[in-house]
């Protein structure tokens, strides 16, 4: 039987270390952790009263962040992440910031106390070297968006994807296009924006009507009415979020505008409301239930010792073609 000598020569540290590992009391380096726990398992080393999962502190429970929980985008997420943790034998606590970064380091305590595993954090609004800090507590995948520092993430090329669905509308003769964009602390508005200006830029239209939002049904009526303003009025709608582009549509409607004939209009997310809403929304469709899935995979290898070598994992989208934009630009 192994002991935990054996485990140490192994590893090629010392039992001390081998026992803080086992115990998560640091201080140990990742690579160390990862070394102690290869050896362990090449040994089938058993520690005695350590338990069944090896290390003495861990719950066997996983943080999700959402920066909304009523956003319908979520649902399908938050539905590949349970299945991916409950598959290893892991439970999800959700927490709700309601887009407030405050209440995003409320949860960030659990993992500091030791109350949580890792941490999934979507739609980030804290500064990276918040998140950087959170990294020394715990593990931290990042999902639905990517961050400039070395965090693991899972997420679509939001800038390609809005490129693509701000061209569809070129494509259709509109040279007036706005674009409602998201909350400008986050990463994926800032991809977003760039793309539906790239795409301008490479079709030589300089004309630009850009308003920020917060992705919620809310702000998009919100942006319609002062859109409604200008003069000349866009002829076309490109939004960060399928929530505002329907805000926006219901809110044009209400003035007297018909889409698409008067204001043709492309969303993003594709949610359940997307194919319902009058006219049906064009949209970029992500694979919701995919990311989940994947982020959750990422946390759980990482608490396993054996992190993803690919730090950004980019997952295919699509651009479905509705009634929304199909009319023709004056």
């Amino acid at each position: 039987m192994a002991t935990i000598k054996d485990v140490a020569r192994m590893a090629g540290v010392s039992t001390a270390t081998v026992s803080r590992v086992l115990t998560g009391n640091g201080p140990f380096t990742p690579d160390t952790r990862r070394k102690v726990m290869e050896a362990i398992e090449k040994l089938n080393y058993q520690p005695n009263g350590l338990g069944r999962y090896l290390r003495k502190q861990e719950t066997r429970t996983v943080i999700v962040v959402l920066p909304d929980i009523t956003n319908p985008f979520f649902s399908q997420i938050i539905r590949g992440m349970e299945d991916e943790a409950l598959a290893h034998g892991f439970t999800v606590i959700l927490g709700n910031t309601d887009n407030h970064a405050d209440r995003q380091r409320n949860y960030v305590k659990l993992l500091e106390e030791r109350r949580a595993d890792g941490i999934i954090l979507t739609a980030v609004r804290n500064p990276q070297p918040e998140i950087e800090a959170i990294q020394k507590i715990g593990p931290v995948v990042l999902a639905c968006e990517y961050s400039s520092g070395m965090f693991q993430s899972v997420a679509i090329d939001n800038e390609q994807a809005a490129f693509e669905a701000t061209s569809h509308l070129i494509r259709l003769g509109h040279k007036r296009i706005a674009h409602f964009a998201g909350p400008s602390e986050v990463v994926l508005s800032g991809d977003r924006l760039h793309g539906y200006q790239r795409a301008l830029r490479e079709h030589g239209i300089a004309e630009q009507w850009v308003g920020e939002g917060d992705f919620s049904l809310e702000s998009g009526r919100r942006l319609m009415q002062k859109l409604l303003q200008a003069n000349p009025r866009p002829t076309a709608l490109f939004a960060a979020s399928d929530k505002m582009a329907i805000g926006a549509i219901l809110e044009a409607k209400l003035h007297g505008l018909k889409v698409p004939d008067d204001l043709a209009v492309v969303g993003f997310d594709d949610i359940e409301m997307a194919e319902v809403v009058d006219p049906p929304l064009t949209t970029i469709v992500q694979p919701k239930y995919q990311i989940g899935v994947e982020a959750m995979r990422k946390l759980i290898t990482m608490l396993e010792g054996r992190p993803d070598p690919a730090l950004q994992t980019i997952l295919p989208h699509t651009l479905v073609i509705r009634r929304s934009c199909g009319g023709r630009p004056e």
